[in-house]
């Protein structure tokens, strides 16, 4: 199991970037007062990098939501190996499947994002992916490429190619324990 990214966010300063689950990264541009009804709330203004909107998110419910730091160093060089290690067996029935991979994609967790590309792309190359399973394939690699990306730790296009390789490597190691995925009809 690999070394999750935890949701600390208790205070995020601005400048920061930060993770926005099932967005990819955001920045803190500044914290601000908002009048809800009769409550005064401080909200974090987030904005996302990969389409420039903005999100407000109260201070105390950040955690809860799942904000966090991008990862640092050390948790690089864990999902670099994470990446282009073995997997758990992928389950047959595609519900199953696909509410593991949304709760997964959901928790704002660059792990079980890596998990959820692993897995779909050892998928992929057994049967032609349903419209949901390609969507989520491809909201995985967004936001691992997206995270690493912005952390500055690679280039997004050397990281892309750096990604491809592990993802093979670890196909290639799972498909001696799980040849073949008996999948169960999409409908």
């Amino acid at each position: 199991m690999a070394a999750k990214t935890e949701a600390k966010s208790g205070d995020l300063a601005i400048g920061q970037m930060v993770t926005y689950p099932n967005q990819g990264v955001c920045l803190v541009e500044h914290i601000e007062k908002k009048q809800i009804g009769t409550s005064t709330l401080h909200v974090y203004a987030l904005r996302v990098l990969s389409d420039n909107s903005t999100i407000f998110v109260p201070m105390e419910n950040a955690a809860a939501v799942g904000i966090r730091p991008v990862i640092s160093s050390m948790q690089f060089e864990v999902l670099l190996e994470y990446l282009g290690a073995d997997f758990e067996l992928i389950s047959s029935d595609w519900k199953i499947r696909s509410r593991e991979f949304g709760e997964k994609l959901q928790s704002g967790d660059v792990f079980d994002a890596a998990d959820v590309l692993k897995k779909l792309t050892f998928l992929s190359r057994e049967k032609k992916l349903s419209f949901r399973e390609q969507n989520y394939l491809e909201k995985a690699r967004f936001l691992i490429v997206s995270e690493i990306s912005n952390a500055g730790f690679e280039g997004e296009s050397v990281f892309e190619i750096k990604l491809e390789e592990l993802v093979e490597t670890a196909c290639r190691i799972h498909r001696r324990i799980q040849p073949v995925v008996a999948v169960k009809s999409d409908h």
